[in-house]
């Protein structure tokens, strides 16, 4: 039995219940578009525990979120997630709606998954430290998502 029947299997997620509601709208939004990743992000939208927004975890992977990461070739990455309007890799925003982005989002400190690249490489990534925005900047983040 060569098969390792635990490799693929995804950390538990959690997202806040306002940020389940619009990636979901943007998943569906873009699956002309971005067809692979608006489905990876909604696959992922419908594992996800939903949680009050006043009691989501520090630790977790959010809109906005300033996440440190180690990934499987041992290069660490710090990166900003966001929405695909307030995306730029010059300033290592990066959009959820990107492989990435989308396998980033409700992950935990400590949780590690596997993520496919656009050119079908698979890669592991493991988040080190995950940082949240002041509340005036989620209230911002927020009322972008809609514009």
């Amino acid at each position: 039995m060569s098969e390792k029947p635990f490799l693929n299997r995804k950390p538990p997620l959690k997202v806040s219940k306002s940020e389940h509601a619009k990636l979901i709208m943007i998943a569906e939004l873009s699956m002309r578009a971005s067809p692979a990743v608006a489905e990876e992000l909604l696959t992922e939208m419908e594992r996800a525990e939903i949680v009050d927004d006043h009691t989501m975890p520090v630790d977790v992977v959010r809109m906005g979120s300033i996440v440190e990461f180690r990934s499987d070739s041992a290069q660490n990455g710090r990166v900003t997630l966001v929405y695909p309007h307030d995306a730029d890799i010059a300033l290592n925003k990066v959009s959820v709606l990107t492989p990435i982005g989308a396998a980033l989002i409700g992950l935990s400190i400590g949780h590690s998954i596997n993520w496919l690249t656009p050119d079908a490489r698979e890669h592991e990534l493991t988040i080190l430290n995950v940082e949240q925005p002041a509340n005036e900047q989620r209230l911002a983040l927020s009322d972008s998502a809609c514009g």
